[in-house]
């Protein structure tokens, strides 16, 4: 390859074609082509509205949908790699499951063929410079936003085309470069190498988009055959998988699965079609009418085999995706924390009976509290075990917490105007309260966590007797809330009573660890960072308890 490279570059030169005005055309092309991309998906999805994450929340739950949702997404912003970097955020924050991404990942890969169609048809260049004149008209002479929104996704379909005349222009003098075009012609003759270009090209350009728009261009000025052309677009559906594997670093395991079933789907595609390449390309010669120039019907049939490539291996795939899901699983291992995201008992269809529907908001309070008491112990096994992992797991049921106390708080009020017996609406009002002390638990449970990686991070030493003093207090607390939320979905007042007197306990308890600590401050005996850590720790358990109490109090009807 690196030999081919050299033979390339001298008889370039030996040709007497400039490199200078050819590589400033090509790449300054390319980065038109990429901006006016990007112009244009930032202009669709602010003129559709910032939909674009609920879409893929509720589209996805069927997988034939999520298969639209891909493609519809993709033709959005413009780019499989983005739709596959929303993707893996997604999972990686609970909102799709990977069955879900799998799907939607099959239709972001036909999406993402719509550009090269468009960028195939060399009519569409002319329209560079009116679509770039309409949509600065729109852009900066218009006041609705939407008006604003959408010139902007005209002036980038005009600057994505502007970019392509500049590219085909600057390519065309490659057509009278013998040297250059028996170097292209060995992508015919050893595909393998075409494959390799494409792959390395598309992950150094970030986008298969924009790749596949440099390979049309080149086909349009003749100098690639399709021989050539198809290995080269076969190559950048490998090299797109590189940015959803970039943006899975650091995510949760299901995130970084998702991010390997791209590659895997792509490669296993790629492995197929290779082998079949001569009967693909007669069918793909097959299916494309006939154009006015040979440029123009290699450039056609370019984008219709990479349409046909991504349409196939959906088709194939699709029947099988469960059984795709369990490979991905085998070849990413591990258990994964799964929180089920959203409300789980109450509908709004129940507000019409007012009594089953504070039934089930009793039930979902009681889920929140749950998932809070489950934090309590994250959060401090942080310190116990040493792993700054867990982490994410905190702030995965910080997320949901919030939005349950949103949704919570919101049926509750909208419950209240129901027309309730006063003791159902002494009931509701106690909810409410549980709902915000249930928040602060998280609350102070994030910030144990927080502390704990501060603590591992920056290297604060803490001796066995500060670890056996957090330990001591971490139960008590834990022994409280467990207390004040099974007397919370059981009714159960003697429970609360006891979590009422344990107070006093937790009270005393943090009061004389806070003086032993102090006093081996004193002593000489604690690092003072170390201190500041442990009594904030400590301080942070308290206020949990609080919060505990006051539980057990909307219990006996005392708040």
């Amino acid at each position: 390859m690196k030999q081919l490279k050299l033979e390339m570059e001298e008889n370039l030169l030996m040709e007497g074609i400039d490199l200078k005005p050819l590589l400033f055309g090509a790449f300054g092309g390319l980065g038109l082509f990429i901006f006016g991309m990007q112009l244009m998906a930032e202009g669709l999805q602010k003129a559709a509205g910032d939909k674009l994450r609920r879409i893929l929340e509720i589209l996805t739950t069927n997988r034939f949908m999520a298969v639209i949702t891909g493609i519809i997404v993709t033709v959005l912003v413009q780019s499989s790699s983005t739709t596959t970097v929303m993707i893996v955020g997604f999972v990686n924050a609970g909102l799709m499951t990977l069955t879900q991404a799998v799907g939607t990942i099959f239709g972001a890969n036909i999406g993402t063929t719509i550009t090269a169609q468009l960028v195939s048809f060399k009519g569409f260049t002319e329209l560079a410079l009116p679509a770039i004149a309409v949509g600065v008209v729109l852009s900066f002479f218009t006041k609705k936003r939407f008006y604003k929104y959408l010139g902007q996704a005209i002036l980038g379909f005009g600057v994505l085309f502007l970019g392509m005349n500049t590219m085909s222009a600057s390519l065309r003098v490659l057509r009278t470069a013998p040297g250059f075009m028996a170097f292209i012609a060995n992508f015919g003759q050893i595909p393998i190498l075409g494959v390799i270009a494409g792959a390395l090209f598309t992950m150094a350009v970030q986008s298969s988009s924009a790749a596949t728009g440099v390979v049309v261009a080149m086909t349009l000025e003749g100098v690639l055959t399709l021989d050539s052309a198809l290995a080269l677009i076969l190559g950048s559906n490998i090299g797109t998988c590189v940015t959803a594997m970039l943006a899975s670093i650091g995510t949760n395991l299901t995130a970084r699965r998702a991010a390997v079933s791209h590659v895997v789907f792509n490669v296993i595609g790629v492995v197929i079609f290779f082998i079949i390449l001569k009967p693909f390309t007669d069918l793909v010669v097959l299916i494309t009418p006939t154009m006015k120039t040979e440029a123009e019907l290699v450039a056609r049939q370019v984008a219709n085999a990479h349409t046909l490539f991504n349409i196939t291996n959906t088709v194939i795939f699709f029947p099988f995706i469960n059984q795709f899901v369990n490979l991905i699983k085998k070849l990413v291992p591990g258990e994964e924390l799964i929180i089920e995201r959203g409300v789980k008992f109450i509908d709004r269809r129940m507000l019409k009976t007012p009594s089953i529907a504070l039934g089930a908001a009793e039930k979902e309070v009681v889920r929140m509290a749950e998932i809070s008491n489950k934090m309590i112990t994250d959060a401090i096994n942080i310190l116990f075990e040493n792993r700054v992992d867990i982490r994410k797991d905190v702030a995965q049921r910080e997320e949901v917490i919030d939005e349950l106390e949103k949704e919570i708080a919101t049926y509750l009020a909208e419950l209240s105007n129901k027309g309730l017996t006063g003791k159902d609406s002494e009931r509701l009002t106690m909810l409410l309260h549980a709902v915000n002390d249930i928040e602060r638990i998280g609350d102070h449970s994030e910030n144990i966590a927080d502390l704990c990686i501060a603590k591992i991070e920056n290297e604060v030493p803490f001796s066995d007797k500060a670890r056996e003093e957090i330990r001591e207090m971490y139960e008590a607390v834990l022994k409280m809330t467990n207390k004040a939320i099974t007397a919370l979905k059981e009714n159960n007042l003697e429970l609360a009573r006891q979590v009422v007197e344990e107070d006093d306990i937790v009270d005393e308890l943090e009061k004389k660890l806070r003086n032993k600590h102090i006093e081996r401050l004193n002593l000489g005996l604690c690092h003072p960072t170390a201190g500041v850590v442990f009594l904030d720790i400590i301080s942070n358990f308290e206020r949990i308890g609080d919060h505990a109490v006051n539980l057990a109090q909307v219990v006996l009807g005392e708040m």
